[in-house]
């Protein structure tokens, strides 16, 4: 299957929500159920993207059923191994799991998707026949977990986990990245990390 988008044809590919993490910073609590906006992130993610992929899936530790109840057509993985591994291992194990010869991976904390992001993603990446991911750069700032990867990655991850190498930057040179630039002049923080940084996030929504 192919998705049209625009008058543009891009590979059948499948949505993982990396949601893997411990969120120490954030004292533990599922930023993919929580509210960084009006919507939970679960639902605003699932609703910007759905209409763009095949399927829809989950890496996560817990709260299998509650996502599932929230949205009956998703799908749940865990990591391959134990250990909150980051999310190298969570991009890893998704082969697994997942049909689809392409994943787009997006953090469960981040707060903005562009438009059309999984098109210019695989437009970014069809530009060099060596590159195994396309990545998101928001305001010159890179959100490597916001990715496009081929199934063709695999080696390279498993090399770098055996490695004990966990840095998505690292690995992406090693898969001849390459990028889609977005600008969004209203964007304060690309992803949520810690309760401060919600609670800046809030009151910067509010006043504007």
């Amino acid at each position: 299957m192919r998705k049209t988008l625009k008058n543009a044809v891009y590979p059948s590919t499948d949505l993982v929500i990396l949601a893997g993490g411990q969120a120490r910073r954030m004292n533990g609590i599922n930023k993919l159920l929580q509210k960084f906006d009006d919507q939970i992130q679960l639902i605003k993610i699932h609703q910007q993207l759905k209409s763009d992929v095949a399927h829809v899936w989950i890496n996560s530790h817990r709260d299998d059923s509650i996502y599932q109840k929230i949205i009956p057509s998703i799908h749940c993985y865990q990591d391959d191994e134990s250990g909150f591994l980051g999310p190298l291992m969570g991009m890893k194990s998704a082969w697994a799991h997942v049909q689809a010869d392409y994943v787009l991976f997006v953090p469960c904390d981040v707060t903005y998707i562009p438009s059309r992001v999984l098109l210019k993603l695989h437009q970014a990446l069809a530009k060099n026949s060596l590159a195994e991911v396309a990545y998101v750069e928001i305001n010159g700032k890179a959100l490597y977990p916001f990715c496009l990867l081929k199934r063709s990655s695999l080696p390279t991850f498993i090399s770098h986990l055996e490695q004990k190498q966990r840095s998505l930057k690292h690995c992406f040179t090693d898969l001849h990245a390459q990028v889609a630039s977005f600008k969004n002049r209203a964007l304060f923080f690309h992803s949520i990390n810690s309760l401060d940084e919600l609670q800046q996030h809030q009151q910067l929504k509010f006043l504007h």
